[in-house]
C-alpha cells in the first residue's frame, strides 16, 4: 500500500502531483518520509528567560495603535507596542501593511520573531490573534518548491498518516529497539511530523537518525565484504629478510605510527584478498617512507609497483627520494605527460618486460599505451584529486593489484568511517623526531609592512616564501587581496634585488611546473600564489608562509598551506593575515596559532563547517541523511557502525530470523550509498 501514488492520497490532483513529484514525492512512503527540516514552536516563556537574538514566541495585548510607514521600493514598517506581562515590547514588522487593519488596542496576539534583549524589541516573523495555548505548541516546517504551499503539504501528509502511518513497517528488531529504548516505526513517523512534546519528537529522532546510519553502515560493511572476498590469488609472499635489511638501511628510525601503519598494509599484502586501504597522515609525518618499503616488499614478491601523483613535479619529486631511498636496491623509473619520443617508447617497453620495478607517475600511467608485465601493488597519492575512474583505470593494469590510497589531509574519524566505510584506514598520527613545529602567529592587517620586512630578513638569511591569497583576479563581490594584484605590489617592493613569482590555477599546467621549477630552484625567492600549493610541493628551503585573508579558509586547508614550510631543518613561520568579522573567524585563528596537530584541527574544523564543505561536494561521497548529522551525532554513528560490522562479521543479517525486515530494507533500497560504492 506505501508503494502507492501520491495521486491516491484524497486532495491531490494531477497539478499538484506534478509539484509533489518535483520535490522528489511520488509513492506513499516517500510523503511518510519526507520530514520537516524545523519545527516552530509556539511555546511561550516569560521575557526574562528569553536569550538575545534567539527566536522567540510571545503573548500580549496591543497597547498603542500600530504605526505603518514606507520606505524604498514598496517597502513598509508596522510598530506598535506590545503590554507582555509588566513589560513595554516593541514589535517591528516589515512588509505587512495588511497588519494594521487587523491589530487594534486591546487585541490579544500571539508573536514569533527575533528577540532583542537590549531593546526589548522583537522582529515578528509570524503573528496570529489570541492565546498562545489555543494554538497547535509545535508546527513541522517542510522543504518547499514553487506550487507548493506549506499548510496544504502539511494537511495532504496528515491524510496520508491518519490513512497509511499504521501500515508503515517495521524494521529494527526488537532486541535492538529495547537495548537502546527506540520507539517503533510507527509511532515514531507520526511524532516526526506532529509531535506532541519536544520529548517524543527527541526521541523519534533518535530512532530515526540510528535507523539511517545502521541501514548505511550495514551497505557499507556488505560492500566492503565484498570487495575482499571478489578476488583472490593475489598473496605476496614478500621477501622477510631483504625487507628488514632495506628498513636497516634507511636513514631514520620509524616512528611508532610509521610501524604499525607498515604493519597493518604487509598483513594485507599477504592475504588472498586485495588490499584496499587508506593511509592517512599529516604533513611530514613519514607516508612515503611507508609506501617506499611496502613497494619493495612487492618487488621482492617478484611484483611491480606503481605510484599515481596529481602533478608532474610532485612525480619529479617521489622519483627523486626514492631513487634516494632504495639506493640501487629497485629499478625506479618516471614516466610523465613531459616525457616523449624515443625515451617514452624506451620506458613503455622496459615496463612490458618487467626491467622497471616502480614506475612513478601523474594520470600518464592510466594510458592504454601502458603495459606492466605483472602489477602488484598501487599507490594512489592524494587520492581525492582524482576521479573514481582514473583511479579504476590504474587499479585495473595488473590482477587486481593491492591498492593503497594516500592523503595528507587529516580526515576525521567521523567522516573517515563513513566516507571510507568501505575501506581499512591506516593513520599515521605521530611526528618525526626532530622536526620543528611551525610557529604560527595570528597578525592584522595594519601590520603589513611589518610582515613584509620579516619576508626581507628571512630571504636575506638565504631563504624563501610563499605569500598566499584567496582570489586570482579583482572581484567586485569580495574586498579580498587577490593574486595578480598582490603579485604586482611585491614585486615593486622587492623587486630587482628578489625575485617575485605568480602562481595560480588559470595558469596552464606547464607554465604551472615552470613557476614551481622556479621556486623549487631557488630562481623565485617569493611566490605569490594561490591554493594550488597546497598539496605536496616540497621546497625544504622555503621557511615563511604568509596567508593574507586567512579567515576566508577553513582550518583545514590553512594547515595544509602552513605544511608547505617546516620541511627543512630552519624554524620556519606561517603568519596569518586576517581581520575576521564573526566569532567562528576569530575562533579559526586562535585555534591556528594554538594547535599543530592536523587531526585535532580537522576534527575542530568539522565543527565550524560541516561535513558538506569539509570535502567538497562533489569529492566526498558523502551520503545525505534525512535526520541524521554525522558530526553532531557521531556517537550513533559510531554505535551503528559496530552493530553493522557485528552483523556481516557473523551473517547474522542474512541467518536471523529478527532481522528479515532489515536485511529487505538494506538489498532493496541502494539510494543512500550514493557515489561511495566507488
Amino acid at each position: 500500500m506505501l508503494s502507492q501514488s501520491i495521486s491516491e492520497i484524497k486532495g491531490v490532483g494531477e497539478k499538484f502531483e506534478e509539484h509533489l513529484n518535483d520535490l522528489g514525492l511520488f509513492t506513499v512512503e516517500d510523503l511518510l518520509f519526507y520530514f520537516p527540516f524545523r519545527y516552530d514552536s509556539y511555546e511561550t516563556k516569560p521575557l526574562t528567560e528569553l536569550a538575545h537574538n534567539e527566536k522567540a514566541t510571545i503573548e500580549g495585548k496591543v497597547a498603542s495603535e500600530p504605526s505603518l510607514s514606507y520606505f524604498g521600493r514598496k517597502k513598509s514598517r508596522l510598530t506598535f507596542t506590545l503590554q507582555v506581562e509588566q513589560f513595554a515590547v516593541k514589535a517591528v514588522m516589515f512588509n505587512r501593511a495588511f497588519a494594521k487593519k487587523q491589530l487594534n488596542p486591546g487585541d490579544t496576539v500571539t508573536i514569533t520573531g527575533k528577540w532583542d534583549q537590549q531593546r526589548l524589541q522583537i522582529t515578528v516573523s509570524q503573528f496570529k490573534k489570541g492565546e498562545a495555548k489555543s494554538q497547535e505548541p509545535i508546527q513541522p516546517v517542510y522543504q518547499l518548491k514553487e506550487g507548493v504551499a506549506l499548510q496544504r503539504l502539511r494537511k495532504i501528509i496528515k491524510t496520508a498518516l491518519d490513512e497509511y502511518g499504521d501500515e508503515v513497517p517495521e524494521i529494527l528488531p526488537e532486541d535492538l529497539q529495547l537495548s537502546y529504548k527506540l520507539p517503533d516505526r510507527t509511532s515514531a513517523i507520526k511524532q516526526m511530523h506532529y509531535p506532541e512534546t519536544r520529548i517524543l519528537l527527541k526521541h523519534a529522532k533518535r530512532r530515526f537518525i540510528y535507523e539511517e546510519f545502521l541501514l548505511f553502515q550495514l551497505k557499507m560493511q556488505i560492500l566492503r565484504k565484498q570487495h575482499r572476498e571478489a578476488t583472490t590469488g593475489n598473496a605476496q609472499e614478500y621477501d622477510n629478510d631483504k625487507l628488514t635489511s632495506f628498513v636497516q638501511s634507511l636513514p631514520f628510525e620509524l616512528t611508532q605510527a610509521q610501524k604499525r601503519s607498515l604493519a597493518e598494509i604487509l598483513k594485507d599484502m599477504k592475504s588472498p584478498h586485495r588490499m584496499n586501504r587508506l593511509l592517512q597522515g599529516d604533513v611530514g609525518s613519514g607516508k612515503t617512507a611507508v609506501a617506499a618499503i611496502a613497494l619493495y616488499a612487492s618487488i621482492t614478491s617478484g611484483k611491480q609497483g606503481s605510484l599515481m601523483v596529481p602533478t608532474e613535479i610532485l612525480a619529479e619529486q617521489h622519483h627523486h627520494s626514492l631513487k634516494e631511498l632504495f639506493n640501487g636496491r629497485a629499478k625506479v623509473a618516471l614516466l610523465t605527460g613531459s616525457i616523449k619520443g624515443k625515451r617514452r617508447k624506451e620506458i613503455l617497453e622496459s615496463i612490458q618486460k618487467g626491467e622497471i620495478d616502480i614506475l612513478i607517475g601523474t594520470h600518464a600511467l592510466i594510458q592504454d599505451e601502458v603495459h606492466f608485465k605483472d602489477l602488484g601493488f598501487v599507490i594512489v597519492d592524494e587520492q581525492h584529486r582524482f576521479g573514481v575512474n582514473q583511479r579504476r583505470a590504474l587499479r585495473d593494469k595488473g590482477l587486481n593489484p593491492d591498492v593503497l590510497f594516500m592523503t595528507a589531509t587529516p580526515i576525521p574519524r567521523t567522516l573517515a568511517i563513513t566516507a571510507f566505510g568501505d575501506m581499512d584506514v591506516s593513520v599515521i598520527d605521530e611526528m618525526p623526531a626532530g622536526r620543528k613545529p611551525v610557529e604560527t602567529y595570528w597578525v592584522k592587517g595594519q601590520m603589513t609592512e611589518r610582515v613584509l620586512s620579516f619576508i626581507q630578513k628571512e630571504i636575506d638569511k638565504g631563504h624563501q616564501a610563499y605569500v598566499i591569497c584567496p582570489l586570482i583576479e579583482e572581484s567586485d563581490q569580495l574586498d579580498i587581496q587577490n593574486a595578480v594584484e598582490l603579485y604586482e605590489q611585491l614585486s615593486t617592493v622587492y623587486e630587482p634585488d628578489i625575485p617575485v613569482g605568480l602562481m595560480h590555477g588559470r595558469l596552464h599546467n606547464d607554465e604551472k611546473e615552470q613557476v614551481m621549477q622556479q621556486f623549487a630552484n631557488n630562481e623565485l625567492k617569493v611566490l605569490v600564489s594561490t591554493t594550488v600549493v597546497e598539496v605536496g610541493v616540497n621546497v625544504p628551503n622555503a621557511t615563511v608562509m604568509v596567508i593574507y585573508d586567512a579567515e576566508r579558509f577553513g582550518l583545514s586547508q590553512l594547515h595544509q598551506l602552513r605544511g608547505r614550510v617546516g620541511r627543512g631543518s630552519e624554524q620556519s613561520y606561517c603568519i596569518l593575515l586576517a581581520d575576521p568579522k564573526g566569532d567562528v573567524g576569530k575562533e579559526r585563528m586562535r585555534i591556528m596559532t594554538e594547535t599543530s596537530d592536523g587531526f585535532e584541527l580537522s576534527e575542530q574544523d568539522l565543527k565550524l563547517r560541516g561535513p558538506g564543505d569539509f570535502f567538497g561536494k562533489k569529492q566526498s561521497g558523502m551520503p545525505e541523511f534525512k535526520v541524521g548529522d554525522m558530526v553532531h551525532d557521531y556517537r550513533a554513528l559510531e554505535t551503528a557502525r559496530k552493530d553493522a560490522a557485528e552483523m556481516i562479521f557473523n551473517e547474522s543479517l542474512d541467518r536471523d530470523e529478527r532481522y528479515r525486515s532489515l536485511k529487505e530494507k538494506v538489498y532493496e533500497d541502494e539510494r543512500l550509498l550514493g557515489d561511495v560504492l566507488d
